[in-house]
């Protein structure tokens, strides 16, 4: 028996789905604003929950903190590079956390005192979280990834805040900044380059490797990226200073299409740090 439906109880259809959708996705997904004093300004959040997170229970969870790119903000992975993370935090059983670092590259400015996302992320996020949410309050229990910009600013965090950050990721991170002083703002964060070079060397990941000892490292980057050179670089510095890091270069470019794939290693990667028995 064939049925037709109407066009409006169609659209009625869809609205239910889509509701039911909806309701699903908020049990999984908090934004939240949270005051920056270092700042003075309320910053945006994403935190997806796993499936059956109950605040009351005893069990803590492991935290990754994803971050996202120049021109990006809090929405950028949830909504553009990998829609799919509430499934993937359920099939690992973590939280993801993605903050809005406007175009801050996550450093605390020095010319800036509206630019401190250092300071934000690493102390005034990570507190938050771990006071309203069921964590596991230790290095050991927090991971830190990012694309782009976030590539670069997750490593830059773990360097300058091991105590906070046990283990990290890049993907096509700018890890040396210096070969692009008029690129993505950063003069607007560090002063000019021509004018600032001890700063901006002082800045840059690849200048502060020696800090990354100890730290499992995983660092990924497409073939066709405009980054390439600068991680291939950073790649071989780690080789000859002999710290340990997993390094893959393979298809893509810079773009979200090749950070949806590249996520999915870093998350592995990070599992086997938080769970090392399975």
């Amino acid at each position: 028996m064939k049925v037709k439906l109407s066009h409006r109880f169609f659209y009625f259809l869809l609205l239910v789905v889509l509701t039911g959708s909806l309701s699903l996705f908020a049990q999984q997904i908090d934004t939240i604003d949270i005051y920056s004093s270092k700042m003075n300004v309320r910053v945006k959040n994403i935190v997806i929950l796993p499936d059956g997170y109950n605040k009351e229970s005893k069990t803590e969870y492991p935290v990754i903190y994803l971050l996202h790119g120049y021109g990006g903000n809090h929405l950028s992975w949830l909504k553009v590079v990998k829609p799919t993370l509430p499934q993937l935090a359920n099939k690992y059983q973590f939280i993801i956390v993605c903050p809005d670092g406007k175009n801050s590259w996550y450093w605390d400015s020095p010319v800036n005192p509206k630019s401190q996302y250092d300071t934000y992320v690493s102390q005034e996020l990570v507190t938050y979280i771990d006071k309203h949410y069921k964590t596991i309050n230790l290095p050991k229990g927090r991971a830190i990834s990012g694309f782009s910009m976030g590539g670069h600013g997750a490593l830059w965090l773990t360097l300058q805040h091991p105590d906070v950050f046990g283990v990290c990721g890049s993907m096509s991170g700018g890890v040396d900044i210096r070969p692009f002083p008029n690129n993505w703002e950063m003069s607007k964060v560090l002063g000019s380059y021509v004018n600032n070079k001890s700063v901006w060397d002082a800045h840059t990941v690849i200048t502060n490797v020696d800090k990354l000892k100890n730290i499992p490292l995983i660092l990924d980057c497409g073939e066709d990226d405009f980054f390439l050179e600068v991680n291939e670089n950073l790649h071989k510095l780690l080789l000859a200073k002999k710290i340990n890091h997993t390094y893959i270069i393979t298809s893509g470019e810079h773009n979200s299409q090749y950070w949806n794939k590249a996520v999915e290693w870093q998350l592995a990667f990070f599992v086997k740090f938080f769970f090392p028995e399975n």
